[in-house]
């Protein structure tokens, strides 16, 4: 059973991260930095959500941190292609077209930093989307918030709710937080 020694802080804007934690009934801080996310163009979509994930936490490391630092990246992957955050409402309809009827992963890097130790992982969902027509794309982007959601979906929201036949993996990790591994990385850190 994980007991917590030591202040935990999140580094992350997400609220769904911070809900996430709050029901895992951890105590923590919120403390972010910004991080430029870009990434090497050869990595695979787990070593890229590793790469971000690790890169949030090295922009901590070097304060000797009395905390243990918790940041994440989530990506979605569909046919090769990495969909992050739309960056309006026509990226945001162009994606949700892509992933209409298909299965996509979704990937989350996690990275813990305490001092000088790092530790990262990464979990992997495959996410089923049924068929979804414009005007549902439309409903979603004018009534709901794609924009800071990668792939421009929230599996906890409407969308998720009626476009999502099944999933195979962990159901927190498509919300940004794989919370079943978070919880054995810190029993163990």
């Amino acid at each position: 059973m994980y007991k917590q020694t030591v202040p935990l802080i999140l580094a992350s804007k997400s609220p769904r991260r911070q809900e996430l934690l709050q029901a895992m009934g951890l105590k923590f801080n919120v403390l972010f930095k910004d991080v430029e996310e870009s990434y090497p163009e050869y990595l695979s979509p787990a070593e890229i959500a590793c790469y971000i994930a690790e890169k949030k936490a090295l922009a901590f490391s070097d304060e000797g941190q009395e905390s243990l630092v918790i940041t994440a990246d989530t990506i979605v992957a569909y046919d090769g292609e990495i969909m992050g955050k739309p960056a309006n409402a026509d990226s945001a309809r162009r994606m949700l077209g892509r992933l209409s009827g298909t299965v996509h992963q979704v990937y989350t890097g996690v990275s813990l930093v305490h001092k000088t130790r790092l530790q990262t992982f990464y979990d992997m969902t495959e996410v089923w989307f049924r068929e979804i027509t414009p005007e549902e794309i439309d409903h979603y982007i004018n009534n709901y918030n794609p924009f800071d959601k990668a792939g421009s979906y929230g599996i906890q929201d409407w969308l998720g709710f009626i476009a999502v036949e099944k999933i195979t993996g962990s159901y927190t990790n498509v919300m940004g937080l794989p919370t079943e591994k978070l919880y054995s990385a810190l029993s163990n850190f």
